[in-house]
């Protein structure tokens, strides 16, 4: 244990059950047994107030600060749900070691009163809502002695007591009942003021987490499942949220020791980190990276802001003090400034005061007090660095990826989509910042702007018609594809199959056909089973656009597609397919295949595909383009000689996004501003602050080779920037020639909401040296890394890999306010972005600074994303695309929409799915497979693995949104 609250005392703190102290000339716990007494004794008189102001001058935040108890040592003082009384705990005679007292906070001279039993060791009393009663952890079922110390031939370590448990009990002490009983270390328990739930910290599923209960000990659930110690939490004064501290040991030594001491009931003290999460657990984020013992964190009374303490600063570790720091990481500041020890901050239920231990006023070497003062508002005033060798606040970089964001992703800005208005303002935003960063403009005429033609919309003029042996197809009945010729064709109808010609597989609908001149039919998607059971050949022959291409190859004058699937008799033909969308999408397809091609619903084209047809088909579409704009700025490298190296670093993120909705929106009914904060002003802030860091360490060192910083545009309507910067660099980025002058692209897209320090590094496989820098690079920058993937994916790394050059792509993983009005500013983790900041700028300098090329690694294209057959079934999933930390076969579950069939059937985010029906589910592929294959309204047992044990559910499929 720990000898000395203030100068001796190390990071496992807060309501971790040990004592408070343990005096140097206090008789050990086995010499006290017998004088245990069984009643409290009568109350010893306390000492004069002191005089003069306990405060030290910085201390601004703190008024009328004022001495409650006097001598000995006492902390961990929480207030009642009036205001008016403290529960602690103290070490004070007869007591060998911790019991719980509590004591009136504006009595003249506030007596202690004992609620605990005297046996025991005791620790964390709390009083529930309304104050009728109380909870506090005991060891006293075990033993009515003090625990026996721990064996430190370990080193220093602590207990975690099997016979810890907790109880709760009148304020008086009377009526004690258990609220666990557990085998295992059950302690550190605190309330939600709301509806009494509790929240504690336990063993019993063999590794230090935390748990909820609710008031009466029933319905436990557990809450973290990372690997080290999770204690000390706390609700949010509207108990949607909790903060607590915890120890993350690294794999290896550090977390074999861990594992080690684990089983003989130790843990070894260690630096704590703050995290914020959930009420529940999900969406846990590291808040503090310190490097430091953080603890004893609680909510401001806003709940937007964290006050706890940490010896941040002190290259010693001795000098404790309390700190404050908004729940997104940003705004670090110090609160207390006095010698020695300031811990277990928390304030009164009306926000006006805080209570506190210290070691302040001292008596006698080791004393702490409990302390109470009025709090004053006032503006943030950012701490101090830790030493003088650190440039700036630890939370800097934070608080400027945070402002970035939410500038870009304010509804000023209109959702960036392109088109807009705002997605204007935001290109000059950024080459304003970019001068202001220093970078050198590498676009177009000597400026930082790249300029590029981008498709805004599509739409079928009233000339276009469809006429079929003289009768006109009502305009509901058909539609152009988005590719189509805007021209008109006439003649005889042939039918070509499926318009399919493969001779690897041994199949060619043209055959025996002569389509020279005429208007081709062709059946819609592919033939069920033989050639076509593979999902490729279907991506690949289903296309549209390959079925207008081949029927053009074969001297069609005009295509016409049709859902009438050849069917074996007996069989139903499967539901009719929609029509496809003429809106530009994801693919931002909007180019001429050559001829007119149209696709026509079943009941006016089933005649065609039988019988002699004449057919006139007319198509006119009009096709809006507007100007988008990559922001391209260039870090110089030198040499030595004047001339700039050869190759170069690209990094780049994409600042553009769905304006108001429309086809790639997840609420469709919504034409709210998308504003994107995480898809993508997250990555593009981060592109700024990587822009900082290389710019200052180019200014200390030169860069091996020119890195330059690209903000691409279009990225949702088809990766059309970057696809643009590929095919033609600007004139001021002529040495990022792609590929022969590219050394490598860093792309970050979706970086914003970092959960567990959780990230995925996708494109590891695109170079053979990847791994090799990328694992010791996430170790640096305390990120636990998923490296996977090719260089292929839906952002702007992918075109990059396809003109062979190695990637990475940076990705925090799918949420529920994907692509939707509600993905905004306040949900964005600062602080794990500013990591992932730190993480890109280290390996963007490690390539710069090689002296030879990675080695590329060229894998096959994907096939396209085709026209395969939908039954339009849906699961209401949310799947997160970066997958475990572990990589295990399988979809993890990010979220499931509320209402929907997964909901229902009582899935939940962090399940793992590997079955659904007769399909295994291995990736995302898999699934998507799956769900196309299954009917709305069919039945299936879907099995998914959670907390690592097999559960199999039964889900009513719903229909899938088109």
């Amino acid at each position: 244990m720990r000898s000395r609250l203030s100068s001796q005392l190390l990071p496992l703190l807060v309501c971790l059950a040990t004592p408070v102290s343990v005096r140097a000339d206090a008789p050990a716990a086995s010499e006290k047994t017998s004088k245990t007494p069984t009643s409290p004794p009568a109350a010893a008189p306390s000492p004069a107030p002191p005089s003069g102001d306990l405060r030290d001058p910085r201390e601004t935040r703190l008024a009328d600060l004022r001495q409650l108890t006097f001598g000995i040592e006492n902390a961990e003082a929480y207030w009642s749900s009036s205001g008016k009384e403290l529960i602690f705990q103290s070490t004070r005679p007869p007591y060998a070691c911790d019991q719980i007292f509590r004591l009136t906070v504006d009595a003249p001279r506030p007596e202690p009163r004992l609620v605990s039993t005297g046996k025991g060791r005791t620790t964390c009393a709390y009083f529930l809502p309304g104050d009728q009663r109380v909870l506090y952890s005991s060891s006293h079922l075990g033993s009515p002695a003090c625990p026996t110390p721990p064996d430190h031939s370990h080193g220093y370590v602590w207990p975690l007591l099997a016979s810890f448990d907790i109880f709760t009990a009148r304020p008086d002490g009377t009526d004690l009942r258990p609220l666990t009983s557990s085998p295992g270390y059950d302690a550190e328990a605190t309330v939600c003021p709301r509806d009494g739930s509790i929240i504690f910290t336990s063993t019993r599923d063999g590794d230090i987490d935390l748990y909820r209960m609710d008031a009466d000990g029933k319905n436990v659930r557990r809450l973290t499942k990372t690997p080290g110690y999770d204690g000390g939490a706390f609700f949010s004064p509207d108990c949607q949220k909790i903060v607590w501290r915890a120890s993350r040991p690294k794999a290896g030594p550090e977390m074999e020791d861990y594992q080690r001491l684990l089983q003989q009931g130790l843990v070894r003290p260690s630096k704590l980190e703050l995290y914020v999460a959930n009420a529940d657990g999900t969406d846990a984020r590291q808040i503090t990276y310190l490097d430091a013992a953080s603890f004893a964190p609680s909510f401001f009374p806003s709940g937007d802001r964290i006050i706890f303490s940490s010896n941040y600063g002190d290259p010693k570790g001795r000098e404790f003090d309390l700190w404050a720091i908004d729940v997104q990481g940003t705004r670090l500041e110090r609160v207390t400034y006095t010698a020695g020890f300031d811990g277990f901050p928390m304030f009164s239920p009306d926000g006006k005061r805080l209570v506190f231990a210290s070691n302040r006023h001292q008596g006698h070497p080791g004393e702490t007090d409990i302390y109470v003062a009025r709090w004053v508002d006032g503006p943030v005033q950012a701490a101090a660095p830790a030493s003088s060798a650190t440039p700036m606040s630890p939370t800097a970089a934070a608080e400027r990826i945070l402002a970035d964001v939410r500038w870009l992703a304010d509804d000023a800005r209109e959702g960036r989509g392109v088109g807009t208005q705002g997605l204007d303002q935001a290109a000059a935003w950024l080459e304003a910042r970019f001068r202001e960063i220093g970078l050198a403009p590498a676009g177009d005429r000597g400026g930082y702007r790249q300029s590029f033609m981008v498709p805004v919309s599509v739409r079928s003029l009233p000339e276009t018609r469809l006429v079929i042996d003289g009768r006109p197809v009502i305009d509901t009945d058909f539609r152009p594809a988005g590719f189509s010729r805007s021209a008109e064709a006439a003649g005889t109808v042939v039918v070509a199959g499926y318009g399919i010609t493969a001779p690897e597989l041994k199949v060619d609908d043209y055959a025996g056909l002569d389509a020279r001149g005429k208007v081709v039919v062709v059946r819609r998607f592919t033939p069920e089973g033989g050639a076509f059971a593979d999902e490729k050949a279907q991506r690949q022959y289903g296309d549209l656009h390959y079925k207008a291409w081949n029927a053009r190859q074969h001297g069609a004058r005009a295509v016409l597609i049709v859902d009438v699937p050849e069917v074996a008799a007996g069989k139903e033909a499967p539901p009719e397919a929609p029509l496809p969308s003429l809106v530009i999408s994801g693919t931002g397809a909007v180019g001429d295949v050559g001829i007119p091609v149209a696709v026509v619903r079943r009941a006016a084209s089933q005649a065609l595909v039988t019988g002699r047809h004449e057919v006139a088909l007319h198509v006119a579409l009009a096709v809006e383009k507007k100007p988008a704009f990559n922001i391209v700025g260039r870090i110089p490298a030198e040499n030595g000689t004047g001339s700039r190296p050869e190759g170069a670093v690209v990094i780049g993120a994409h600042y553009d996004h769905l304006g108001f909705g429309g086809p790639g929106s997840l609420s469709p009914e919504s034409h709210d501003p998308h504003v994107g904060a995480d898809d993508n002003a997250s990555g593009t802030a981060t592109l700024l602050e990587v822009a900082r860091a290389l710019m200052d360490r180019a200014r200390h060192a030169a860069l091996g080779r020119d890195v330059y910083v690209v903000a691409f545009s279009g990225e949702e309507v088809g990766v059309l920037g970057s696809t643009a910067f590929v095919r033609q660099a600007p004139a001021g980025a002529a040495a990022a020639a792609v590929p022969k002058g590219v050394w490598a692209m860093l792309n970050m897209d979706m970086v914003g909401r970092l959960r567990e320090n959780h990230l995925a590094v996708l494109g590891t496989e695109s170079a053979a040296e990847w791994p090799e820098l990328v694992k010791p690079a996430c170790e640096r920058a305390r990120l636990e890394c998923a490296m996977s993937g090719d260089g292929y994916g839906p952002s702007d790394h992918s075109p990059f890999y396809a003109a062979g050059v190695p990637v990475l792509h940076f990705f925090t993983g799918a949420h529920d306010d994907y692509h939707k009005p509600s993905d905004r500013a306040e949900r964005i983790n600062a602080a794990g972005t500013a990591e992932i900041a730190t993480l890109v700028e280290d390996l963007a300098n490690q390539v710069a600074a090689r002296p030879m090329k990675l080695t590329y690694r060229a894998v096959p294209a994907p096939p396209p994303r085709g026209d395969l057959r939908s039954y339009g079934a849906s699961l209401g999933t949310i799947p997160d695309y970066a997958g475990t930390p572990d990589q295990k076969p399988g979809v993890l579950l990010a979220g499931v929409r509320p209402g929907g069939p997964a909901d229902t059937a009582g899935l939940r985010r962090g399940d793992l799915l590997q079955r659904i029906g007769k399909y295994e589910i291995r990736t995302i592929e898999d699934f998507e497979f799956a769900l196309r294959n299954s009917h709305p309204g069919e039945q299936a047992t879907v099995t998914v693995e959670r907390e690592g044990k097999p559960l199999s559910v039964q889900v009513i499929f719903g229909q899938r949104r088109y």
